[in-house]
Parts: C-alpha cells; sequence; structure tokens
C-alpha cells in the first residue's frame, strides 16, 4: 500500500517511482480510488520533470495490462500492426493490414477517430454500410484469422486505465508530454498481442507534434519504450506539409483507397509511403530479409488482386456488402454539391497549410472538434493539388464536396489561404524522411 501523495510528491521533486509503485498508482486510476486531482497532479509532475525509460515501460505495461491483453498462440503468421500519429488524407492504414496480411502477417488493428484537424481511420471504416467497427472478440479473432487483418475501434476493456487517464490530461493541459504520449499510444498498441510494431510519425504543418524535432522525439521515445517492454518496433519519420492522400474525408479517402487495390490509381507519394511501412512490418515480423525483398513481396501481393481480396474478405467478415470492392461507388455516400477550389493568381504550389486544409474538412463536418461529435462521411475533397504544381489562374487547386452552398463558399476562402501559390520554386518534399530503430539510438 502506498499513498498517492507521496508518489506525486516524489515526481514533483524529480525523483523516480518503482515498477510496483507506477503499477499501483494505474491500478487505482482504473478503479478510481485515485482522484481525478491526484491523477492531474502526477501528470502535471510528469509533464515538468519526465520520466526514465525504466519508468516509462513500467507505465506502459501497467496500462496495457489494466484490460484484456490479446493471444495468438496458434497463428502460422507473425502479429504485427502499425501505428500513425495522424494527418490529413492518411488512409494508409486501409490498405496497409491487407497487404500485410497477403504476405503471411496477421494485423489485428485497433483504430481510432478522428480529432482536431486529423481524420481517423475508424471514420473512414463507418463510411461502409453494415461494416461493424465494435464487433465481440470472437468476430474480431475469426475475422483476424480468416481474413489475415480486423481494423476496428478500440474496446471498452482494451487498456481501461489509459481511457481515464488521457480524459484527464485533457482537461488538464498535460497532454503534449512526450512520456505520456508514448505509453498511452503504447499501451493499446501492446494490448493487441504484436510480435512486431512500425510507428508512422508525422513532420510537418499537419503533424501533431509541433516542430520536426518533437517529432523526432516522440519516434525516438516509442522505439525505445516498445522495444524495451519487448516488441520489435521501428519508426519512420514522413512528411506531412502535403496532404498525403489525393483526397481527405472519410468515404472520399474510401474510395482512394480501393482504387489503390484494385490497381486503378495508386499515387506515387501514398504508394511509397504505405510500401515503406508495410516492409518494415515484413522485414520486423520476418516474413521478408530485406526492404526491397519485401517491397517485391507487397507489389505481388497488388498485382495479383491478393490483398483486394483480404480486404474484401475483412469487409465481409465484418458485416459490410460481398461485393464491396467491386461496387464502392454504389454503397459510399456522396455530396450533393461538387464544385472546384479555383486558383486566383498563376505560379507554382508551395507546401501547404495542412492543418487548415483539415479544419476545412472538420468545418464541413467530416471531422470533429469533440470527441461526441457525429461526422458527415460524404464531405471532404478530392484532387487536392501538390507541392511544385505549376499552375495557372483558373486551375483547379481541390474539389470540394460538400453539403451546402455555405459550406462551398467557406471551403473555397479556406482553402485559397492554405494552399499559397508563388513564383518560387520547390524543392520536391521527400515522402519519408528518415527511419529509426533501436540499434541508431544506441
Amino acid at each position: 500500500m502506498y499513498l498517492p501523495q507521496e508518489l506525486i510528491r516524489r515526481k514533483r521533486d524529480g525523483g523516480a517511482l518503482t515498477d510496483n509503485e507506477i503499477r499501483w498508482f494505474v491500478s487505482g486510476i482504473k478503479d478510481a480510488s485515485i482522484t481525478e486531482g491526484q491523477i492531474s497532479a502526477f501528470a502535471m509532475a510528469v509533464f515538468f520533470n519526465g520520466m526514465t525509460l525504466d519508468e516509462r515501460v513500467a507505465l506502459t505495461l501497467a496500462m496495457r495490462d489494466s484490460g484484456d491483453v490479446m493471444h495468438w498462440p496458434d497463428l502460422d503468421g507473425p502479429v504485427l500492426d502499425k501505428h500513425s500519429t495522424g494527418g490529413v488524407g492518411d488512409l494508409v492504414s486501409l490498405m496497409l493490414g491487407p497487404m500485410v496480411a497477403a504476405c503471411g502477417g496477421y494485423v489485428p488493428m485497433i483504430s481510432g477517430r478522428g480529432l482536431g484537424h486529423t481524420g481517423g481511420t475508424l471514420d473512414k471504416f463507418e463510411s461502409i454500410p453494415g461494416y461493424n467497427t465494435y464487433p465481440d472478440n470472437a468476430l474480431f479473432e475469426r475475422t483476424v484469422r480468416e481474413a489475415g487483418v480486423a481494423i476496428i475501434g478500440q474496446t471498452g476493456n482494451l487498456a481501461p486505465a489509459d481511457k481515464r487517464f488521457y480524459g484527464i490530461r485533457d482537461v488538464t493541459g498535460t497532454v503534449e508530454s512526450i512520456d505520456l504520449i508514448t505509453a498511452s499510444i503504447l499501451s493499446k498498441k501492446l494490448a493487441e498481442g504484436l510480435d512486431a510494431l512500425v510507428m508512422d510519425v508525422k513532420v510537418g504543418s499537419g503533424a501533431f507534434m509541433p516542430t520536426p524535432a518533437k517529432s523526432r522525439a516522440l519516434a525516438e521515445s516509442i522505439v525505445r519504450v516498445a522495444n524495451g517492454a519487448g516488441v520489435k518496433t521501428t519508426a519512420l519519420l514522413t512528411d506531412m506539409n502535403q496532404v498525403l492522400a489525393l483526397s481527405a474525408g472519410n468515404a472520399l479517402e474510401m474510395a482512394e483507397a480501393v482504387a489503390y487495390l484494385r490497381g486503378d490509381y495508386q499515387d506515387p507519394v501514398v504508394h511509397e509511403v504505405t510500401l515503406a511501412l508495410c516492409a518494415e512490418m515484413l522485414v520486423s515480423g520476418q516474413l521478408a530479409s530485406t526492404t526491397d525483398a519485401a517491397r517485391q513481396q507487397l507489389e505481388n501481393a497488388l498485382a495479383s488482386g491478393a490483398a483486394l481480396e483480404a480486404f474484401q474478405r475483412m469487409i465481409t467478415l465484418l458485416g459490410g456488402p460481398a461485393d464491396f470492392t467491386d461496387k464502392a461507388g454504389d454503397y459510399l455516400p456522396v455530396a450533393p454539391i461538387i464544385k472546384p477550389v479555383i486558383a486566383e493568381r498563376g505560379g507554382i504550389v508551395q507546401p501547404l497549410q495542412v492543418r487548415d486544409i483539415g479544419l476545412a474538412v472538420v468545418a464541413m463536418g467530416g471531422g470533429r472538434t469533440r470527441a461526441d461529435q457525429v461526422v458527415d462521411p460524404a464531405v471532404g475533397l478530392t484532387r487536392i493539388v501538390r507541392p511544385g504544381t505549376q499552375v495557372a489562374a483558373g486551375d483547379v487547386l481541390a474539389m470540394a464536396h460538400v453539403r451546402t452552398d455555405d459550406q462551398l463558399t467557406d471551403t473555397q476562402q479556406r482553402l485559397l489561404q492554405a494552399i499559397p501559390i508563388a513564383d518560387t520554386d520547390v524543392t520536391t518534399l521527400t515522402a519519408v524522411h528518415d527511419r529509426i530503430d533501436l540499434d541508431s539510438l544506441i
């Protein structure tokens, strides 16, 4: 038995807590024996003083173990997953899970909803009629085994201590702590029973972390802690100075993902980020010896239709239409007004204000400013211009998919501000900035 105020005082004064002390504190978060005031004081102490690597590992494992932890003892391949810090047009998970499944991996992906300017994978799947984002454990496990991939939402008993802890951090100004972000992300991911994890940490104007230095610091923290917790983990720093996909909005991104898996069109930027993350997963899971070999396997899975088949099988098992990948346009909702956003001058498109583009989608109703809001799956943007593109006055910068004329006017105004055009040449943006593994941090 410990006194919570004594543990808080030690963290306040820069001291370290033991594994047992941290586990006790986390159990009190879960069962509410520790008050919101005490939790917020602890979070603030960590915010200012940080945690040692051992403390971060202990906090992560304690929050993981506060609820269900999945086990996959009899699968014939590795259990793998990817987590992104979130961005605009970040539809990678939609293709990545089926692609890795088609190469022999199993992907039990617990995904989240969009909040703020970023989109959410779960919202994209809810644009599919009948798709069950919260199946019971039996259906979830069956889907993973039979399709190789299941993309669902967080159940109530997955890292429940983190859910309460995050809710308190959200209203006490302590969300931005890298130590607590690390434990929050990993407690849920490690509860999936993974053999390996790949982190996609965004860098740029649309990234969750405010600076490239903080994005790198988060990536390094996650790699250290996850490996310390026994799960092989690497991280890629990927670009978010442009909208990742050519679309932003739930049903629109789903349509682009289906087109990608069908081979109808694969945007080069989307393709590079997706292949890079998938290849990391295959190598970490020992399904390929090198990234080049992994990329070839992935290209084969796309070309043969195996990845598309895994995607459709997952949708069917989770209650969606059995012919969704053949007739996605018949099932996905469509906005009543689809109009262009027109360039007012000629020149070269500069790096985008991606956060503002994401907020434009939120303002249409395609995202959230509160966790309890319902999103409109039909609204959003397509044909979003890439930085470095030469445009003339009157050219299309994006297509707006909206419900009302007022939304259209607002969207056009927002995008003209968020898509700067100048006479300055733009260096081609690198899709993948860097790779971080444990060896690089030693």
